[in-house]
């Protein structure tokens, strides 16, 4: 399976983001890539909500999500876009933070909303509320594609390994981590993380990640990464925005879960025992 990964550096112009999104299809097709990945917030990344709020569409009117569906069918590629802020269903008006699946035909394969919202006030002076504007997604995904099933999660979700072993026990071979991480967590876990997931889990890992400053003034650390279920690194993009390739050999699963069975021998968890 060939792999194309997007790293962007996201604006508050959706139409500029999709714009960047449509050509990588191309180029990804291109080059003989049978999936592209993409980061979250590929639509759009704007800490002003008041600004952001005239940009924000729900699945049906999303001018990203129609584009990328559009580029998808003509060329025939299948997608994952890491995630767009949509408007939900929801009666308290909160958006969804939701990834989704598109097959080489348009066709919107599944969709997972991110279940862990980062709120946290970091010794930067940066504060982020993330569950003032989005609301949790309350279950896990995994999507079946012609070349392995892949499970689905976004950014800080990558810290609660209890998800990871969800979509791993459910028959995932690759899993997904679009991300924005900030400068300070990246540095300090990015890479430790996502190589903990792909060897905890015997599966590949994609993450594609945003990159750089954006027009919101944020930074975000890059570092796309692909890494196989040995918990090797096969490609890190640095810095900076850019289309990059990986190819995986899925046979190298088989190999690994063999020498070290860890699916098998996981077993349930009992809760601890009241301390005395």
């Amino acid at each position: 399976m060939r792999v194309a990964i997007l790293q962007m550096t996201s604006g508050v112009d959706p139409a500029q983001n999709a714009a960047t999104v449509v050509a990588a299809i191309r180029d990804a097709r291109a080059a003989g890539a049978d999936m592209l990945f993409t980061p979250e917030m590929s639509g759009l990344l704007d800490s002003n909500r008041e600004r952001a709020a005239a940009n924000l569409k729900d699945t049906d009117s999303d001018v990203v999500l129609a584009a990328v569906r559009a580029a998808a069918a003509e060329v025939g590629l299948w997608v994952h876009i890491g995630s767009l802020a949509l408007k939900g269903e929801r009666a308290d008006g909160r958006l969804v933070n939701r990834g989704l699946v598109i097959d080489d035909t348009g066709v919107i394969r599944a969709h997972y909303d991110k279940m862990h919202l980062f709120d946290v006030d970091l010794p930067t002076g940066e504060s982020w509320r993330e569950s003032a504007a989005y609301a949790p997604g309350e279950r896990s995904v995994v999507v079946e594609t012609p070349w392995a099933p892949i499970g689905l999660s976004v950014c800080y979700d990558l810290r609660f390994s209890e998800l990871y072993r969800q979509l791993s026990g459910g028959g995932a071979k690759i899993l997904t981590v679009p991300a924005a991480f900030t400068v300070p967590t990246g540095r300090a876990h990015w890479h430790t993380l996502l190589r903990a997931r792909a060897i905890e889990s015997a599966c590949f890992v994609i993450a594609a990640a945003q990159s750089g400053t954006h027009e919101d003034g944020r930074e975000t650390y890059g570092h796309s990464l692909v890494i196989d279920p040995w918990g090797e690194v096969l490609l890190d993009m640095g810095e900076g925005a850019g289309l990059a390739f990986a190819d995986l050999d899925l046979a190298r699963l088989d190999d690994v879960r063999t020498r070290i069975p860890v699916l098998a021998h996981r077993r349930p968890i009992p809760a601890p025992e009241e301390r005395r």
